[in-house]
């Protein structure tokens, strides 16, 4: 079973949430990148963004690393919350957090977590805007060699 500390949902994501996940006494510094909706992307103007995830192994690839990043960097623990559906411009489509008894190790959590999520995680979006909708970065998607995404 993966770590509650990562998760993809419909629901709206809370900072406080991913605030709670890592917080602990021996922790100095708390890290936060939220991954927000905007309203253009390589010069179209984006009205919406939906995002699909192969759920499971999403959740499984997201927990794999988690255990990277707390086994690389010592003393730090990390979370991420990634949303998926409809969302509007500026709504968070990703948390994540992590904290470290010194600031340095948490800043430098907190960007593995999200570096290695955009690269490895099966999770797409799907842009919409005034010529309609289209897939972003469909190309670079990892499935499973027998996983036919529809």
């Amino acid at each position: 079973m993966s770590d509650p500390r990562v998760d993809v949902r419909q629901d709206p994501l809370s900072v406080d949430e991913a605030i709670a996940r890592v917080a602990r006494p021996g922790a100095g510094g708390i890290a936060l990148f939220l991954g927000v909706v905007r309203e253009t992307n390589d010069g179209h103007d984006v009205t919406k963004l939906e995002y699909e995830a192969y759920g499971s192994m999403a959740i499984v690839e997201m927990d794999k690393i988690r255990v990277e990043i707390e086994s690389e960097i010592a003393g730090c623990r990390v979370a991420a919350l990634h949303r998926v559906g409809a969302l509007a411009v500026g709504e968070i489509a990703v948390v994540c957090a992590a904290s470290a008894p010194h600031r340095d190790e948490a800043f430098r959590a907190c960007r593995l977590m999200i570096d290695r999520l955009k690269e490895r995680v099966p999770i797409w979006k799907r842009e919409h805007g005034p010529d309609g909708p289209y897939w972003v970065g469909w190309e670079d998607a990892r499935c499973p060699p027998d996983h036919h995404h529809g």
